[in-house]
Formats: structure tokens, sequence, C-alpha cells
């Protein structure tokens, strides 16, 4: 089987609620996305999604968009999309990294319709791909993103109303702000599993006084307190030993990964296929988290469809024992799915071929964008 094309189309999904990082100087709102269906010369075609955020990475839909068309794409004819692991190297030759690996939410699109062939020529959904079943559910949390502090129990409610047990908070750079709304959360839902993510907001002495602060009030873990490059704040985070602390935006590869802990920078990662460039590179990822016995958490880019359906395949085939924080049902509106992911508190992992999951072809001319 040998790839004949690769069709890209920028996209838009409308946005539902306030979340800070689809704001924009413009003040539009929506998430962006690049859809990329990668077509073969026997009939088969895989779908992925490159889903950059401007105001958590340096990736833009229009970078995303050119990258994929004027240097990924022309790559790709003539390969087997089965053989991902070489496409990969192909990929990461043409747009090389710095610190690490190079534009990998762009790639990501890419890799997650390569694995989406892979299951189709096989006719077997990815996870019995990778030899593994895994979960048909994952239970996922509700992201809490409030202005102010008078809004957190509107929000606590709809999203319990919704079936979520569990939520996820945005903290930083405000402490003070930060303890008042864990207390809050904890007081209306005590036995709920809350995860602080800070988004690289703090520096090192207020994430040092905020790891027990909250840890006090209940909270397990802490998620990217402090900017991605400042290591030797992470060390000292971990020294203090007050809360796990999770890494997310800077570990983009395998090798970050194993760097990272050979520093004693972390107890664990936020996991995000989109953010390291696909499922090749998180499969690896999550297996050196169990491997060295540190916390695997899973989360998201607020994944559209065919993002979501990817890190729901990963997370349910290594047996994710947490909530996952997949926030993208609770704030797009839109899907070109046939059969398109809802909000609640649990989601049915997909079973079918690839990433196991349907496209409405029909449907993409209404989140379609014109950009150039």
């Amino acid at each position: 089987m040998k790839i004949t094309g690769v069709h890209l189309i920028p996209l838009v999904y409308p946005t539902r609620g306030r979340f800070k990082f689809f704001e924009s100087p413009t003040g539009r709102t929506g998430r962006a996305a690049v859809l990329v269906k990668v077509a073969t010369d026997e009939g088969l075609a895989g779908w992925g999604q490159s889903v950059p955020v401007p105001r958590w990475s340096s990736e833009t839909l229009e970078s995303a968009l050119t990258t994929l068309e004027r240097y990924l794409a022309p790559l790709l004819t003539g390969q087997d999309p089965r053989d991902i692991e070489a496409i990969h190297h192909l990929m990461n030759r043409e747009i090389a990294g710095s610190f690490s690996a190079g534009a990998p939410i762009t790639k990501a699109g890419i890799d997650l319709a390569l694995h989406d062939l892979w299951g189709k020529a096989e006719g077997r959904n990815i996870r019995d791909c990778w030899g593994r079943k895994g979960k048909q559910s994952l239970t996922v949390s509700w992201t809490l993103n409030p202005a102010s502090l008078e809004d957190v129990e509107g929000m606590i409610e709809e999203g319990l109303s919704k079936g979520y047990r569990h939520f996820n908070v945005k903290v930083a750079p405000d402490l003070k702000f930060d303890l008042e709304l864990c207390r809050i959360v904890k007081k209306r839902v005590p036995d709920g599993f809350l995860w602080c993510d800070a988004n690289g907001g703090y520096d090192l002495p207020t994430a040092l006084e905020a790891a027990p602060s909250l840890a006090d009030l209940g909270v397990p873990v802490l998620e990217q307190p402090l900017p991605a490059h400042r290591l030797s704040g992470y060390r000292e985070l971990c020294r203090q030993g007050a809360l796990p602390i999770l890494m997310d935006e800077g570990v983009v590869s395998p090798e970050d990964l194993l760097e990272f802990i050979r520093l004693g920078c972390c107890n664990g990662v936020a996991m995000k296929p989109a953010r390291c460039g696909g499922l090749l590179s998180a499969r690896r990822q999550v297996e050196i988290l169990l491997n060295e016995g540190l916390l695997f958490l899973g989360s998201g880019l607020t994944d559209p469809d065919i993002s979501l359906a990817a890190a729901l395949n990963l997370y349910a085939a290594y047996d994710l024992a947490y909530p996952a924080a997949l926030n993208g049902p609770q704030f797009l509106d839109g899907s070109l799915l046939k059969n398109p992911f809802l909000p609640g508190g649990e989601i049915q992992v997909p079973q079918g071929p690839g990433l196991g999951i349907e496209v409405d072809e029909t449907r993409i001319e209404g989140l379609r964008v014109n950009l150039f």
C-alpha cells in the first residue's frame, strides 16, 4: 500500500463558554484545526488533525497549514503509511527541532492519519494493532476556568448536571485566588479528583508556596507549575515533595522525558498525543512512565473529534487510572463525525477500525475557513 495524496483543510470549531486559551486580541474565539486526509492506492483513507493553540504553544493554524502543505505532505507520496516510524524520521529531518522536536502539534495530524490507516488496512481498531484491549470507556473531568470566584459554584453545578464528578482547574498566577477556588471545589465535591494545572504560570517562590498549600486542601497533583525550561525549579519542587509534580508543555519527545526523569524534574506527565507529535511518541512516553513507576495522567488540547478519538484510544489502551482532562466536548460545538462525542462524565472509546470513528464529509464545509 502506498500513499497517493494528502488533503488538508483548515477548520474552526465554534466554542461555548469561556476558555482562556481560545481568546484572542481581536475578541474572536474558536478552536482551530487542520483536517488531514491521507489517501492510498488501495482506496483507503486515514483521518487526522493538527490542533494548534497559539496561546499554549508557538504553533498556529496558519503555520500548521503551510508547514503541512509545503514541507511535510510532499514527503508522503509513495510511502507505505504503515511504516509510521520511517515517516516520522522523514518529517523530523525536514522540520528539525531545537531544544526538542520541531512542530510536534503539526506533525501529529499526519501521525494520527497514519495510525487510522494502519488499523483500517488490517480491519482492526488501533488498540488491537498495538496488541492491547484496555478499557471500553473513560472517566473524564470537567474543566473550571473561572474569571471570578463568583462564577465557580455555577460552573460546578453545570458540570454535575451533565454527569461529571471530577474536576480539573486552571490556576496561576494568583495563588490566593487559586486556593480559594480549590476550597470551593473540595467543599462542593469532596470525593472528586481535583487536578490543578498552572500551565507554567507560577514563578518558583510562588510554586514552592503553592504545592504544600494545595496539598493541605486535598489536591493530589500539580501540573506544569513553572515555565517549561525552568528545570532547576522543577527539581527543587520535586525535592520539596509536597505534591507530585507533573510536566506537560515541556515534554515533547521520549528523549525529553528520559532526560527530565534523570534530572529528577518530575513525578509524572500529563500526556497529550497532540503535544508530542502523535501516537507513536505518546505510546513510548506512556510506557516509559509505567516502567519507571511514575504517574501517567491523560489530558488534551481541548481536542476536536478526530484528535479526541486518538487520545481516547491511547488512554484506554493503557488502562488510564485517573479521570482524563479531555474537555473538547465541554467547550466545542460542531463535529465531523457521524457519531459525535457528547459531554458527560464517561466517554465511550471508539471501537471501529483505525481510530474507530467515521467522518461525515458533508460536515466539513460547515467548519472550513479560508486563510489566504
